[in-house]
């Protein structure tokens, strides 16, 4: 493993989306070190973990069997060790309802999965290029919604 790679985590039980994503930041300009796990229960198991290296940034579907991305999210804002990851909410729903919800449970960016991959990868570079330590700071509605 790279050192000086980002880690990066995605959470969703689609294989497809998670081989397209794969695909995509591998093809992205930036080096990764990519995660993939295939629900949330998996992710949370893993993350929990004694000693294990946090991620820079978890992608995180919201609708997947045994443990969804809202359940994921919570959890992860309620844990002394995980509250400060950057989580960016990575779902088919573009429910205005989904949106405000994962807003309000401390996501930190909302991604709408593209539906070719050129939008894919830049939507994924655009995420990749945030500067998640001041990006925190600063979330408000306005820049919640990744547009592409």
């Amino acid at each position: 493993m790279n050192l000086d790679a980002l880690k990066v985590v995605l959470v969703d039980d689609d294989e497809d989306d998670r081989l397209l994503f794969k695909d995509a930041i591998e093809e992205v300009d930036i080096n990764t070190n990519l995660l993939l796990f295939a629900n949330g229960q998996e992710f949370m198991d893993y993350i929990s973990l004694s000693g294990q290296p946090l991620p820079h940034l978890v992608f995180l579907d919201l609708n997947m069997p045994i443990k969804d991305g809202i359940q994921c999210l919570t959890e992860i804002r309620s844990s002394k060790n995980l509250k400060d990851l950057s989580v960016a909410i990575y779902s088919t729903s573009s429910s205005e309802q989904d949106i405000e919800k994962t807003f309000i449970k401390g996501a930190n960016i909302y991604i709408n999965k593209p539906n070719d991959f050129s939008k894919l990868k830049k939507a994924i570079k655009e995420v990749l290029k945030i500067n998640w330590q001041y990006q925190t700071s600063n979330l408000n509605k306005n820049n919640f919604l990744l547009s592409i």
